[in-house]
């Protein structure tokens, strides 16, 4: 298992409460219920079975805070998001393998 500070540091260690979470994002924590029946988000659960978010959860949260404050309804937010993140992580794997494969053809040479 890792030191404390290094799971801390880990933007995937859920670390928040839902009460803490929701204070974090200026949401309700029926908020972030509604974000786990939508699918954006799913906390992982402690072993009372409260549930617990991590930073990088928290960001996805924040940014359908965002939206929904801004209008969009809360299912299109979420799936805006989900869009997002995973053009987000196609494009950074795009780039790793892209530089991955410049580093072989210049070994070739």
């Amino acid at each position: 298992m890792a030191p404390p500070d290094d799971m801390f540091g880990d933007d995937d260690y859920p670390a928040y409460t839902m009460g803490r979470a929701a204070e974090i994002i200026g949401a309700s924590p029926d908020f972030l219920r509604r974000l786990g029946e939508a699918k954006l988000i799913t906390p992982l659960r402690s072993p009372g079975g409260h549930r617990r978010y991590s930073r990088y959860q928290l960001r996805l949260a924040a940014r359908a805070r965002e939206m929904v404050d801004q209008g969009t309804a809360l299912e299109a937010a979420c799936r805006i998001i989900i869009l997002e993140d995973q053009l987000e992580e196609a494009l950074r794997l795009n780039e790793h393998y892209r530089l991955g494969r410049r580093g072989n053809d210049a070994g070739a040479a």
